[in-house]
């Protein structure tokens, strides 16, 4: 799997070392909860960070202190830290948030000028493909599907829509990456993505507005259907890459 881009706001580039310190670690428990290394309801400790990380308490204790401002762990008293468990009305809630967003941006790339064609060049690049060409990794196209979503939005050009559109996607990634761990979701996200985009650049917006609300009810419609078996058996597919110095009881 690739490599992720990992977004750095402006200003960053001039923060402390300790303060870097502690952004690396935010990003590597990211990391850890995205690919399954972290399952929700797991417990943790900030020694298992540090030792993980190679990182001292301070940076550990502010990286997941920033992590549950977030709402993706939560502090125990006397016993540590723990991933937050699934809660599926909230992921449900979320996924109305991103059509909300999603669909007032198709609207305004359709009522768009020639300028919106050009700002849709990389997703028809990777999209709008022969068969023969789709790739098959599914921690990729996982990748791939948040970056359709996110360009749809961030090219109908309203930059705080972009903004919240990313939090929301943050905020229900596990659940996305999930979805690819099916191998029959590739091809039906191939096939509903360039049906959207080919609506979207012939300008008709009620019909791209309509196929893009049902495919992310196609996504919405698995939360329920997660189970702790699915959940450790991607895990474990995770493991065979990558085995986890979570289990293994050593740092990376």
């Amino acid at each position: 799997m690739g490599l992720r881009a990992v977004f750095v706001p402006a200003g960053e580039g001039r923060r402390s070392g300790p303060d870097r310190l502690a952004d690396q670690v935010y990003e590597r428990l990211k990391d850890d909860l995205w690919e399954f290394r972290l399952l929700p309801g797991e417990r943790f400790t900030e020694a298992d960070v540090a030792q993980r990380t190679g990182a001292s308490r301070t940076p550990v204790r502010q990286a997941l202190y920033r992590l549950q401002r977030e709402g993706f762990v939560d502090v125990r008293l006397r016993s540590g830290w723990q991933v937050r468990p699934f809660d599926f009305q909230r992921f449900e809630a979320l996924y109305d948030v991103r059509i909300v967003l999603e669909q007032a941006a198709v609207d305004r790339l359709c009522a768009g000028g020639a300028e919106t064609a050009g700002a849709l060049d990389a997703l028809r690049a990777a999209w709008l493909v022969a068969p023969s060409l789709r790739l098959r990794d599914g921690g990729l196209v996982a990748r791939m599907d948040e970056d359709f979503h996110c360009g749809l939005v961030a090219a109908a050009g309203n930059a705080e829509m972009a903004l919240i559109h990313r939090d929301v996607t943050e905020k229900i990634r596990i659940v996305r990456r999930l979805d690819f761990t099916k191998e029959p979701r590739i091809d039906a996200t191939y096939d509903e993505h360039a049906a959207i985009l080919r609506a979207v650049l012939a300008r008709r917006s009620a019909q791209a507005g309509w196929m893009l609300k049902s495919h992310i009810e196609t996504s919405k419609a698995e939360v329920r259907k997660i189970t702790l078996h699915r959940l450790y058996a991607a895990r474990g597919a995770c493991d065979a890459a990558w085995p986890s110095a979570w289990r293994a009881g050593s740092p990376p």
